[in-house]
Formats: C-alpha cells, structure tokens, sequence
C-alpha cells in the first residue's frame, strides 16, 4: 500500500530550476566544459547522452514474491546504476559518444543498456541490488544510502566478467595507490574458478560471459569514495575541493541529495549542482528479441535540474573511472594538486601505502558457487563473510 502512492507519481520538483540563466560561467558536466552562451545545445547533448535509470513499475517481483516497483525506496538504486553506466559507457564507447533519438547505436551500448533492465537475469537489475542489499543489512524495499550502494556495486561487479572492473570503495576516507594498483594487476583467475564461473553465469549472468574478463593487465577502475562533508548540512570549507571533482576528466559524478531523496548529481555552475532525477515511475522495459532496447526513456530530454550546493546533504559518494593505469596515475596527481595541496581541511585522503595497522588488502575475487538464476544471491555467504570479517578487523 505505501508503494501503490508511488505509483502515479510523475516527478519530484523541488529544487527544479527549469531554465539556465543567462551567465559566462562555465558549465562543468563530467569533467566536460561548457558555455552556455556559444554552446548550450552540446550542453543538452551531452547531458541526455547520459544514461537515465528512474523508478519502475510492472516488473517481474523481485525475489519472487517482493515489491513489482521501487518507487519510493529505489532512487539511490537508481543513482548507483547512472553512475556504473557512465563507468561503462566511458570503458566501452568512449566519454565523447553521444545519443540521438532513434538513431542506430553500438551493439555495446545496447549490451550495456541490457546489464540494467529490470530482471533478475541482468547483472545490475533493481533485483540484483536490492537482494545484494540483504548482505548490507538492508531489506528489499528499504532506502540504501550512497556507502550501500558503493558496497552493493562492488560485490555485484564480481559476477560481471564481460566489463571485468576493478570496484575500489574507499574505507575511512581513505584512497590506498598500494591496494588499488595491486586489484587492477591482479592476475587472471585459475581454470577451475573459471570454469565453476562459466557455470554460475550461464544463467543469472550468462551475458556478460566473456573469457577476455580472465586476461592479464590493467583491469578498468571505477572508483567510489564515500564521504561526510559535515553533520548536519554540508561544511562550506569542503565545496571548492567537491566541485573540483567534477572537472577531473575521470569524473562519473556524485551519489547523494536529500534524506530519502537521492539524486546523481553530474556537474555544477557556480554554486548550483546539476543533477538527473530518478523520482520518474515509467513502465517496466524489456529487450527486443534481436537484443535491442526501446531506450527513449533510458534519456533525460529535458534541461536537467539543478540545487544549491549548500542544500546538500553531507553524505555523498564522489565516483571516478580510469580505463587505463595512467589514467589513474593523473588523478593521483591531480588530487594532489587541485584537492590536498589547496584545502586546510581534506576531503578525503590520498595514500600510497597500505596503513600499517589495517589489515592486509586482499583483492576480492568472486566466490565459488554453482548456481543460477534467484540463488545467485543467496549463495555468497562466502563473500558476506569475508567482507564483515575485513570490516570488523578495520574498525
């Protein structure tokens, strides 16, 4: 019954600035420049080349007998899925494709398009997330904030051998060069892990089976860093270093918005966020029969909204890709040069050792399974308790 309120809903306008005001300020949109007064029509390209993950309705019930909508309770889902699709779109096509309505596209934008559809059988479906959601002790229907999300995507992206991504989440603010270079060089599984793998996906994540996700070299790195940028509301001291993270060219934005109320949030002009909203209910999309995705609805159309930056909510999550090792070697130097050096108080810290007194990092590699379909989730106990032991022994 609380769901069925959320099923008419169209949009949630708070906050909703409609037009972009007249200005010389630059627009900064995933580490993309802007002007609004030579280009504001690639502005708006580039914003609804993004893909645009809302609330659903009329899908198969999650976990069976669960809820067939996530609206109001599957916005931060949704945020997390936005994000890990410009991580993919970067990997795949490139940061400077572009969508146009009903022009024909890349068979690997479809296929990423695929990974997200609402079914149990696509890797990072709304059921896959919520039931992943279990092991971060959060419910099916219950509200998942920016550090669950970041969890959840990390422990799913281990199933997820056609991507092959390397998912560091930082810990206590904290990004370790040490641990992250030794994740994305590790070496490729053995056969035997392989081969119960190619098992496991054969049906809960058969399409994205790929045996280029067992080679060696640099994996492509998604980054997320969860953060507190203050207690109550945002301190002011951290928005010059937070905007600055959007004109990182390994930008993929920021998760977070209001208490309950989550936005993806994609860039700024001035002192205003710019953000995609899920608070959309559309019907429920599958795929073609020749794999195609009717995706008009898949992209923001419309000026995208934009909030003061000081409304913020101080939890966030700040994501960034780096397809390449020296991708990620110009982010360190970055940071260090437009983050730590400039501010009193950080953001978060970059390291390039391993502290001393956590415990020693081991790369997470996907648990031994031989299942399919709706057990895929319940059967990484494994994985569950090798994260809580490492969170445990870390606190």
């Amino acid at each position: 019954s609380v769901l069925s309120r959320y099923e008419n809903q169209i949009t949630i306008l708070s906050d909703y600035l409609e037009e972009f005001p007249e200005t010389d300020e630059p627009v900064w949109i995933l580490g993309r420049q802007h002007h609004l007064n030579t280009d504001k029509s690639k502005l708006l390209l580039d914003v609804s080349a993004r893909l645009w993950f809302t609330y659903r309705r009329k899908f198969s019930p999650i976990g069976g007998t669960g809820p067939s909508s996530d609206a109001g309770w599957g916005c931060m889902l949704r945020c997390g899925q936005m994000m890990l699709a410009q991580a993919l779109i970067c990997r795949h096509l490139g940061r400077d494709w572009q969508w146009e309505k009903h022009k024909k596209q890349p068979e690997e934008y479809h296929r990423i398009l695929r990974c997200f559809l609402d079914r149990k059988d696509c890797c990072y479906s709304i059921h896959q997330m919520a039931q992943m959601g279990v092991g971060e002790g959060k419910s099916i229907g219950e509200w998942f904030g920016p550090n669950t999300v970041a969890q959840v995507l990390k422990k799913l992206a281990l199933f997820d051998e056609w991507n092959s991504l390397a998912v560091y989440v930082s810990m206590d603010n904290t990004v370790v060069i040490e641990d992250i270079k030794k994740m994305c060089w590790s070496p490729p599984q053995s056969s035997s892990v392989a081969h119960s793998s190619a098992h496991l996906h054969r049906s809960a994540l058969g399409r994205n089976k790929n045996t280029a996700g067992f080679c060696a070299g640099w994996k492509p790195l998604l980054l997320i860093i969860p953060l507190r940028l203050g207690i109550n509301h945002i301190n002011p001291v951290y928005i010059d270093a937070f905007k600055e993270c959007f004109k990182m060219p390994q930008s993929l934005g920021a998760l977070g918005g209001k208490p309950n109320n989550a936005y993806y949030f994609i860039g700024f002009l001035g002192n205003e966020l710019i953000y995609l909203d899920p608070h959309t209910t559309q019907s429920f999309v599958d795929s073609e029969e020749n794999g195609t995705v009717d995706d008009e609805s898949f992209h923001c159309q419309q000026a995208p909204h934009r909030m003061k930056i000081m409304n913020l909510d101080p939890s966030v999550a700040l994501g960034f890709f780096c397809k390449e090792e020296c991708d990620f070697d110009n982010w360190c130097s970055l940071v260090q040069k437009e983050i730590l050096k400039q501010q009193s108080l950080r953001m978060f810290e970059l390291v390039q050792k391993h502290p001393p007194h956590w415990p020693p990092f081991i790369p997470p590699t996907k648990p031994e399974v031989t299942t399919t379909g709706a057990e895929l989730i319940e059967s990484t106990d494994k994985l569950f308790e090798v994260e809580e032991e490492f969170e445990i022994l870390s606190v």
